[in-house]
């Protein structure tokens, strides 16, 4: 029997990762690298500061900088991105999850958001969602990254279940990875890449049933 959900939130429940892409390439072209969506795919699920690292790399300018001259940079990137986030509206929902979130509210299942992002309670509140959700977890409060389970073990603490007893949605290969090592049961939800080791995947939350996830 599973006892609680725990949600990625970018690519899961709404997709930002548009908005992420568009303020990354603007601030990577200010300093002469250029990114592409292909590039792109690789900084999903990770950190603000492990992305810039990444497109630093990429760049050959990761020593370029200070590390102070980087939190500019990625307070500069998070600024933009938040601007853009201005329209976003329930409309934004990906399809299933609100009738999803409402039928696991119904039945009294806790959820937790388990999502790099420090902005995820003003998406959550953008999207008319945030009361929906018990927990969500800080980031800044967590030594790893996904794909290191800590980000999921905390979600599970949050709602005050083992992480067995937790079903995780996940959109990209990192956080499938973090929950398995979890030890929770991992969907994933099929986008762009391929997700090896997930129990089941999925097109859409229109496809799953509250009742048979907490019957596995």
């Amino acid at each position: 029997m599973k006892k609680g959900f725990a949600f990625d939130l970018d690519g899961v429940i709404t997709d930002t990762a548009k908005f992420h892409y568009v303020a990354w390439k603007e601030l990577a072209d200010s300093i002469g690298i250029t990114i592409d969506l292909q590039f792109n795919e690789q900084l999903k699920g990770i950190s603000r500061m492990d992305s810039l690292e990444r497109i630093l790399a990429y760049g050959g300018k990761e020593n370029d900088y200070t590390a102070e001259q980087k939190e500019e940079m990625a307070a500069d990137k998070n600024a933009n991105y938040v601007k853009l986030l201005d329209d976003l509206s329930p409309a934004d929902l990906l399809p299933g999850v609100k009738a999803f979130l409402d039928a696991a509210k119904e039945m009294n299942v806790p959820c937790s958001l388990a999502s790099a992002s420090k902005n995820a309670p003003f998406i959550l509140k953008k999207l008319g969602v945030y009361d929906y959700f018990d927990a969500i977890v800080d980031p800044a409060t967590l030594k790893k990254g996904k794909p290191d389970p800590e980000i999921f073990v905390r979600a599970a603490e949050l709602i005050h279940i083992d992480p067995s007893e937790a079903v995780g949605f996940e959109d990209a290969q990192a956080g499938i990875e973090g929950i398995k090592g979890a030890g929770m049961y991992a969907v994933g939800v099929e986008g762009n890449e391929p997700l090896t080791e997930a129990d089941m995947t999925i097109k859409s939350f229109e496809e799953l049933n509250v009742s048979d996830l907490l019957n596995l």
